[in-house]
């Protein structure tokens, strides 16, 4: 404490030699304004600005203080100063010389860490401590001063590095922070599996300036925050890459109603939809209501909302809350049932399992999965246990080994962000399979020197069991190939084709599956024109599989 006199001090000295050059007289208010012109110039890095918020950077056990002079215009002098750490608890004090004579003041909030120091103390060496604080909460002291006085600000962080905000201002100054109401509670009002509605009551600035004002609000998994600068240090030092001119501190050309800025783990962007994220942050104008959506169900989330000044972007925080989303409800399970292939639709965007449940009657079970549309993942258990894993493309059989009544779980899941499609068929593994016995490779392959101006050649693999194969052709321009290869459902028969469209069918099969090939030449074809060619194979049921659709185009000189 000894080096606080000692630092007090030193500027005190200089002041005094610069004073020697004025008159010994009652302090006025173009001498008080003379006083401060001189300790400006002899110690100006350390003067702390009036009515301007200043970002002071601390570095782990060094104090670092600053000074300020009050002016004498009236009777009592009122100031006012806020200090806002933006990370670890900080230590800070308000210092005055005793010559200042009297002095009145009391703390914004009735903090337990706070002391109020009376006058009547006597401190040492003629400075007296007239305030403390230590913690990580916005604290505001409001004093009076009845004499022109000389004030020291004393900062200090013990736990580590860090940097705060500090506020002064007299009366004519103006207030910088928006006003909060007299309850700053946020009441969670609704909670469903994955929305949380919040209310709060409305800031006395909105009313007075509602055209710079605005709410925001910010959403993540870990705790509550007192400041908005305590949030974007504890995003930046997580690893997060905050873009220079994007910050959590908001500009009015930055922000639009309803949008949404998202933390993820790679840098900060604004958009127009909730998505998931480390952080989330809702600017929503003057709402003060708000659902927020797209959460996981069972996950607590805490929620703070800011009231921010756009033209100043200073900010003030409601007191946060939290709340805990529903639990997902358990998933509807289909009972599958031995022969019957069922189709199921995913829904991508949602991302939930489809499940299936089956008990089996015989020790060996045979599950065969048909991909249908988009990309599907299948995850089988018997018992509980993981008996199969995996991405499916094209047929896909799994055959399982168990005992009698052993339950199975099929969970099916599209991979993709559109929707997916499967069938599904669970027999015993005697049972005569629905589905035709497929060749290697699915593909159809067409032969470029084989191809005309009016005709195309194409081959595909056949098997060792006769099967029905029906070719059919589509006309297609340039633009269309993407859309038509990527939303063909590979499920489908013919009946879904048009008429025209049919070329022709065959039977076909050899016991040597090294020539178990076929080729056919489809003739009557425009020049230069763009063909979509299908093949389809049927069994002994009658269930069809399709090949990989195959994309040829004739020549345009011949």
């Amino acid at each position: 404490l000894k080096m606080s006199w000692f630092w007090f001090y030193l500027p005190l000295h200089l002041l005094m030699a610069a004073c020697l050059c004025h008159s010994i007289k009652a302090p006025t208010t173009s001498s008080q304004q003379s006083l401060k012109t001189d300790l400006f110039n002899f110690y100006h890095s350390l003067m702390l600005a009036d009515g301007k918020e200043t970002t002071v950077h601390l570095l782990k056990d060094i104090p670092k203080r600053y000074y300020f002079v009050l002016e004498e215009g009236r009777a009592l002098a009122p100031f006012t100063i806020t200090v806002t750490p933006c990370d670890v608890p900080i230590e800070w004090s308000i210092l005055v010389h005793k010559a200042s004579a009297s002095f009145l003041g009391k703390a914004a909030r009735g903090d337990h860490d706070t002391q109020e120091v009376s006058k009547s103390q006597k401190a040492p060496s003629m400075v007296s401590t007239i305030f403390n604080y230590k913690g990580n909460s916005v604290e505001t002291y409001m004093g009076m001063s009845s004499h022109s006085a000389l004030y020291m600000l004393e900062f200090l962080s013990t736990e580590r590095d860090t940097h705060i905000t500090v506020y002064l201002t007299d009366t004519t100054s103006g207030q910088l922070y928006p006003e909060l109401p007299v309850d700053p509670r946020i009441d969670v009002i609704g909670i469903g599996h994955t929305t949380v509605t919040l209310t709060w009551k409305h800031s006395p600035s909105v009313l007075q300036h509602r055209e710079n004002i605005q709410y925001c609000l910010l959403v993540n998994e870990k705790h509550n925050y007192k400041s908005l600068c305590a949030a974007e240090t504890a995003i930046r030092s997580s690893g997060m890459k905050l873009p220079p001119t994007l910050a959590l501190s908001l500009s009015p050309y930055l922000l639009e109603p309803q949008q949404v800025m998202i933390l993820s783990n790679s840098e900060l962007s604004i958009i127009n939809k909730a998505s998931s994220g480390e952080v989330r942050q809702i600017c929503m104008g003057t709402k003060n209501t708000y659902t927020v959506l797209n959460l996981s169900p069972s996950t607590q989330y805490y929620f703070d909302v800011f009231i921010v000044n756009l033209l100043t972007n200073a900010s003030a925080a409601y007191t946060g809350t939290f709340a805990r989303t529903l639990e997902e409800p358990e998933p509807k399970v289909m009972e599958l049932k031995d022969g019957k292939v069922i189709q199921v639709v995913l829904d991508g965007k949602k991302q939930k399992f489809y499940s299936l449940q089956y008990q089996a009657r015989h020790k060996k079970i045979q599950f065969t999965f048909q991909l249908c549309r988009g990309q599907v993942r299948v995850h089988i258990t018997k018992n509980g246990k993981t008996v199969a894993l995996e991405n499916i493309s094209g047929m896909r059989y799994f055959l399982l080994k168990g005992k009698l009544l052993d339950t199975y779980l099929v969970q099916l899941r599209s991979t993709e962000e559109s929707n997916s499609s499967v069938k599904v068929q669970v027999s015993p593994h005697f049972h005569k399979p629905l589905f035709p016995l497929l060749p290697e490779s699915l593909k159809i392959k067409s032969f470029s020197k084989l191809r005309t101006c009016n005709s195309v050649t194409i081959a595909w693999l056949g098997t060792q069991e006769e099967s029905k194969y029906c070719v059919y052709k589509k006309r297609i321009e340039e633009d269309q190939v993407w859309m038509e290869l990527r939303s063909a459902d590979r499920c489908s028969g013919p009946e879904s084709r048009h008429k025209s469209e049919k070329v022709l069918c065959k039977y076909f099969y050899d016991m040597n599956l090294q020539r178990a090939v076929t080729t056919e030449t489809i003739k009557g074809l425009d020049v230069g024109t763009l063909y979509l060619f299908d093949v389809y194979l049927f069994g002994p049921s009658g269930i069809p599989v399709r090949y990989h659709s195959k994309v040829v185009k004739t020549r345009k000189k011949c």
